[in-house]
């Protein structure tokens, strides 16, 4: 297995001017670098999403049995050796130097998650090859992959469904949360928010073709309910990395009360912030079924390819068994509100 320091050191070299692949990634030294991988605007949303997790303290516990933990987790039909995901990022041109092909960054998470028995999703943008090499990468793995489009306006949403579903793929999702992306529009190529009406003829649509749906970006419980009433099977709490609203709450701090408003309705992923084991344990905790991580895939992708990803993915499990043991929890539907020292709202 790639040695991760290794694996740093190189995602630095190629992702020079874009990422600066800092020790502790939590927004601040790239505040504003959007393109690149940084928050938009003070970048303040990034580092809520951040803060808001470091906040939250576990329970140790060490007199029980939990003593070797099963991490697998059935997610939306899906059968994984832990609740995390990667989450759906693309644009490797503009937001991480170019010193990768698009498709070989899509390649590497899929293969890389794979691997490691869990599955990496995909993201969708302008230029074509963005979805292109996204559709191309799920469709050689059969289907195991979840590509993400964007909320298109006009009949574009429609066609980029219609190629998704032709992957194979089992579950799909739209970022709605790339609503307010004005770079896109400035392109001629708009998206835009939609009403709880047009999800749900989006969700009929494609659930009829027998996939299972994913709205991505909801972070209000009136929302969640939205999305559940429309027919989503899943939702991911999500303010996009940070990326598209400054001054956006942290996903930490309206986890559990967006996951109450709609618990036993439909499943509940949750990103932002992530960066280890423990703090996948803190989501789970909060009221998610399974956690997305984004930028420190892209790392482990762009340093190590797909070796990069298993490893550290493998990395975050290892950590997670751990935080586990050390919590009491001897399985993934263990982990609760009881792990939390103080979890606001639950």
């Amino acid at each position: 297995m790639a040695d991760f320091k290794d694996i740093r050191a190189k995602a630095r070299e190629l992702m020079q001017g874009f990422c600066k692949v800092c020790p502790v990634c939590d927004g601040r030294a790239c505040a504003g670098e959007v393109p690149g991988m940084g928050g938009l605007g003070t970048g303040q949303s990034f580092k809520n999403n951040v803060e808001a997790l470091r906040a939250i303290r576990l329970n140790m516990r060490v007199l029980h049995d939990a003593a070797e933990p099963d991490t697998t987790a059935d997610v939306l039909g899906l059968k994984l050796s832990m609740p995390v995901l990667a989450a759906p990022i693309g644009g490797v041109s503009f937001n991480m130097g170019g010193k990768m092909s698009e498709q070989d960054y899509v390649d590497a998470i899929l293969d890389g998650c794979k691997a490691a028995g869990t599955i990496g999703c995909t993201g969708d943008g302008v230029p074509p090859f963005i979805h292109e090499s996204a559709f191309a990468g799920i469709t050689r793995l059969s289907g195991h992959g979840i590509p993400f489009v964007k909320p298109w306006e006009g009949p574009e949403l429609s066609e980029k469904l219609d190629k998704a579903l032709g992957t194979g793929c089992a579950v799909l999702g739209v970022d709605a949360d790339a609503a307010g992306l004005i770079t896109l529009r400035k392109m001629g190529r708009p998206v835009g928010p939609k009403p709880a009406d047009e999800w749900t003829e989006i969700i009929r649509t494609v659930k009829a073709r027998g996939a299972r749906f994913i709205v991505k970006g909801v972070m209000t419980p009136d929302e969640a309910r939205l999305a559940a009433d429309a027919g989503a099977d899943a939702i991911v709490v999500s303010n996009h990395g940070g990326r598209v609203l400054d001054h956006s709450p942290g996903v930490a701090e309206v986890l559990a009360e967006v996951a109450q408003a709609v618990k036993g309705r439909i499943a509940v992923l949750a990103d932002g912030g992530v960066r280890d084991g423990a703090d996948v344990l803190k989501f789970l905790a909060l009221g998610a079924d399974a956690v997305l991580i984004g930028r420190p895939f892209s790392v482990a992708a762009l340093g190590g390819g797909a070796e990069g990803v298993q490893a550290y993915a493998e990395k975050v499990k290892g950590e997670l068994s751990q935080a586990m043991v050390l919590t009491g929890c001897r399985t993934v539907s263990e982990i609760g509100p009881r792990a939390l020292r103080k979890a606001s709202g639950i």
